[in-house]
C-alpha cells in the first residue's frame, strides 16, 4: 500500500515551509553540511557561519520548502542561538565522527540543554566528517544511539554523513523535513511499541467510515476505495492478498472471512510506522481531516464565523433528534441512562471523552448511582455547543453524525434585536449568577442539578457551569445554563467589553439574613448594570434572597423592594435551599429570559444617557423641520415672484 499524497503541500497540516536549526560544538561540521547539501557539492572555503539557506521545493518528494539555520555555539552568540532555536521546527544536532569528545558531548550537554530551553521539537542526530573516522576502531551506530534515543525521546532519528564525499548528506535534511511534516511522536508510544490512544481512536474512526456494510471488516472493495481515496491508486488483486498475508503473520485476527479486520487495519499502520514510513499514516489521517494534534481541521469544521458578540450557537432540531438516536443505540440496557462505560463506548472514535474535565466535568444532573440520563445528556451537548460550537460539531462528527455538518449548528438572533421585538427565539439561555461570597450561589446550582443541601462551605476561586432543561407550564421545554461568577473575578469579567454579551438574565443572590451580604449584591448589581448599559449588552436582572429560613436582616426587604422599584425590576425572589424546593426559580428566570425588554435594570447615568439621546434627536428632528420649512418658503417666494415678473 504506497505512501505519499502527490506533493500536497496543504495535506501537511497547512505548512508551507519548515525551520531547521542546525548546532552543535564548535568544528563538527555544521557549516561543511549545509553548504554541500545546497550546492551538492563539498565547498573549498566554507564561512564560519552561513546566512539562512534555503532549499527549495523541489529538493524533497513533498514539496515543501526548506530554511536551514546556521549557528555558533560561542557564548558570545548565545543569545542569538537560543532566539533560533524557539523558532525551530526541527533540531539538526551534529557531533563530529573523528572527535568522540563531541560524541559525549551530545548527553552530557546539547541534549539536557535542549530540555532546559524547552526546545519541544523533533531532533535529528548528526555524525559529520565520517571520512575521518579511524577504520582501526569501528562504531556501531546503533549500538552507540541506542542508550540515547532511550533517554532522550525528542530523538527522532540518528544518521551518519560526510560533506567531503557527500554520502548521505542529503538525507540529513530530508529526515528533519519528514520529523516536522510526519512527526512519529504522535502517532507511536516507542517505549510501549504500540500506538497512542489518539492515532488508534482516530484510525478506529476511519475504519468505521470505510466499512459501508457496517460488517465489522474491509472486504477487497472497501479496501481499494481506502487506497484510492488516501493515495490515488488502485490495489491489484496480488496486492490486496499481499496485504492481508503481511497483517496475518503479525494477527492472527487481523483478517477474517469478510476482509480486513479492526484489529488488521490498526497492525497495517502500526507495520508502516514501524518500518520507517508514518508518512504513510499521516496521509491517511490528514485525507480524513486530521491535524497534527489529531484532531479535525478546522476546515471540516463550518462554524459560522460572522457572528455578533451578542449571538450564541445551538444545535439544531436535526442534531438533537440524531443524539436522541444515539442515546438509544447506546444504552444497552435500556434503563434510560448511560453508564460511564456505556458513554466511552460512544466517544471511543473521538481524541478522548470530551466532559471528563471542567468546565463540562459536574455540570449536569447525573442518576443516583451516576449515570447520565437524557436531559443530562443533552444538556452537556447544549452547554458544550454554547461554549464552544466548533469543539461540539468536532464530537458529533467523531460519533458518527453523517449529515452535512452546517446542518448541526444554527446561530440565534441578536439579542439587542430581540429586545426590540419584545421576544425570543431562542432554546437555550445563559444566566450569570452573581453575588458575595457565602451567599448561596453553589447551592442554587447545586439544588439545579437535584444535589443535596449540605452545610459544608467550600468557597468557589473559578467560573462554574451547571445546564439542565426546564420545563415550563404547558410542557415547553428550554435549556438553561447557569454560570456562577465567583465575587474575586467580577472586576476582571466585567473589563472585557463583550463578556457580557451572551448573558439573557443575571441573576444577584444574597443572604438575606445578613446585611453584608444584601449591600454587596447592590453593589454588583449596580456594577453590572452600569456596564451593561456603557456595552450595549444591558440584560434583564433577578434578585434571589437566599437562605430565607434564617432570620431576616430587617432593612433587607424594604430597601431590596425600594432599589427594584428604582431600577425598573421584580422584586426578589426569596427561597431556601435548605428546606424548599427551587424549581420555580428556575422557571422565573426562564421567563424572565423570554422576555428581553423588561427587568433590564437603568441606572441614573443610564437615564441621564437616554434623556440625552432623546433630546438630541428631538433637536436633530426640530432642525431637520425647520429646514424643510425654510426651503418649502424659499421654493415658494421664488414662485410667486416669478409670477409676479411675469
Amino acid at each position: 500500500m504506497p505512501g505519499g499524497l502527490n506533493g500536497k503541500k496543504s495535506a501537511y497540516g497547512g505548512r508551507t515551509s519548515v525551520r531547521v536549526v542546525v548546532v552543535g560544538d564548535k568544528g563538527t561540521g555544521k557549516s561543511s553540511l549545509i553548504a554541500a547539501t545546497a550546492s551538492e557539492t563539498f565547498p573549498d572555503n566554507v564561512p564560519r557561519l552561513l546566512p539562512p539557506t534555503h532549499l527549495p521545493d523541489y529538493f524533497y518528494p513533498d514539496l515543501v520548502p526548506v530554511t536551514v539555520i546556521d549557528t555558533s555555539s560561542s557564548m558570545e552568540n548565545r543569545g542569538k542561538l537560543i532566539e533560533e532555536l524557539r523558532r525551530a521546527d526541527a533540531v539538526v544536532l551534529t557531533y563530529a565522527c573523528d572527535q568522540p569528545i563531541t560524541l559525549t558531548r551530545l548527553t552530557s550537554y546539547w541534549l539536557p540543554e535542549l530540555r532546559r530551553l524547552e526546545v519541544k521539537v523533533p531532533v535529528i542526530v548528526v555524525g559529520c566528517k565520517l571520512d575521518l573516522r579511524d577504520e582501526r576502531h569501528p562504531v556501531s551506530l546503533e549500538q552507540v544511539m541506542a542508550p540515547v534515543m532511550q533517554e532522550f525521546r525528542e530523538t527522532e532519528t540518528c544518521i551518519e554523513c560526510s560533506a567531503a564525499t557527500l554520502i548521505q548528506v542529503p538525507d540529513v535534511f530530508f529526515y528533519a523535513q519528514r520529523a516536522v511534516l510526519h512527526p512519529t511522536a504522535p502517532l507511536f508510544d516507542q517505549e510501549k511499541q504500540c500506538l497512542k490512544p489518539r492515532c488508534r481512536r482516530a484510525l478506529q474512526r476511519i475504519f468505521t467510515l470505510c466499512d459501508h456494510d457496517m460488517d465489522g471488516a474491509l472486504n477487497d472493495a472497501e479496501l481499494n476505495e481506502f487506497q484510492v481515496k488516501c493515495f490515488h491508486t488502485h490495489l491489484q488483486p496480488a496486492e490486496i492478498v499481499g496485504v492481508k498475508r503481511v497483517v496475518q503473520e503479525r494477527e492472527q485476527n487481523g483478517v477474517n472471512d469478510f476482509g480486513l479486520t479492526l484489529a488488521g487495519f490498526l497492525v497495517l499502520h502500526t507495520l508502516f510506522i514501524e518500518k520507517g514510513r508514518p508518512e504513510t499514516a499521516w496521509a491517511v489521517l490528514r485525507e480524513f481531516g486530521y491535524n497534527d494534534d489529531l484532531e479535525l481541521r478546522h476546515d471540516f469544521l463550518p462554524i459560522p464565523t460572522k457572528r455578533a458578540p451578542d449571538q450564541t450557537v445551538e444545535l439544531t432540531n436535526v442534531a438533537i433528534e440524531y443524539l436522541r438516536g444515539v442515546f438509544r443505540l447506546y444504552d444497552i440496557d435500556n434503563d434510560g441512562s448511560l453508564r460511564p462505560s456505556e458513554l466511552d463506548d460512544l466517544f471511543q472514535t473521538a481524541p478522548e471523552s470530551p466532559w471528563g474535565n471542567d468546565p463540562y466535568k459536574d455540570a449536569v444532573e447525573r442518576t443516583p448511582v451516576g449515570n447520565f440520563g437524557f436531559k443530562g445528556f443533552l444538556s452537556e451537548w447544549a452547554l458544550m455547543t454554547a461554549i464552544d460550537p466548533a469543539h461540539s460539531l468536532a464530537n458529533l462528527i467523531y460519533i458518527g453524525y453523517g449529515r452535512d455538518p452546517s446542518s448541526a449548528l444554527s446561530v440565534t438572533r441578536r439579542r439587542s434585536v430581540d429586545r426590540k421585538k419584545q421576544r425570543t427565539e431562542r432554546n437555550v439561555f445563559q444566566c450569570f449568577v452573581f453575588g458575595p461570597k457565602k451567599s448561596g450561589k453553589s447551592a442554587l446550582l447545586d439544588s439545579f442539578l437535584g444535589r443535596k443541601f449540605s452545610d459544608d462551605y467550600i468557597p468557589t476561586t473559578e467560573e462554574r457551569y451547571a445546564a439542565n432543561v426546564v420545563e415550563q407550564l404547558g410542557g415547553v421545554k428550554k435549556t438553561l445554563i447557569l454560570r456562577e461568577i465567583p465575587e474575586e473575578i467580577v472586576k476582571k469579567l466585567l473589563s472585557n467589553k463583550e463578556s457580557l454579551a451572551a448573558c439573557n438574565v443575571a441573576v444577584f443572590v444574597y443572604d438575606s439574613s445578613d446585611e453584608y451580604s444584601w449591600k454587596r449584591a447592590r453593589e454588583l448589581l449596580m456594577e453590572v448594570a452600569r456596564r451593561g448599559e456603557e456595552t450595549g449588552y444591558g440584560m434583564p436582572c433577578l434578585l434571589v434572597a437566599a437562605k430565607d429560613d434564617l432570620d431576616p436582616y430587617p432593612m433587607a426587604v424594604q430597601d431590596s423592594d425600594r432599589v427594584c422599584q428604582q431600577l425598573g425590576m421584580e422584586i426578589p425572589i426569596s427561597l431556601s435551599m435548605k428546606f424548599r424546593d427551587p424549581n420555580n426559580v428556575f422557571c422565573r428566570i426562564i421567563s424572565t429570559a423570554e422576555r428581553p425588554h423588561l427587568s433590564i435594570p437603568e441606572t441614573e447615568a443610564g437615564r441621564n444617557r437616554k434623556y440625552y439621546r432623546q433630546l438630541v434627536s428631538s433637536s436633530l428632528i426640530f432642525v431637520s423641520v425647520a429646514a424643510a420649512v425654510g426651503v418649502t418658503g424659499l421654493a415658494a417666494y421664488r414662485t410667486y415672484t416669478a409670477k409676479k415678473n411675469a
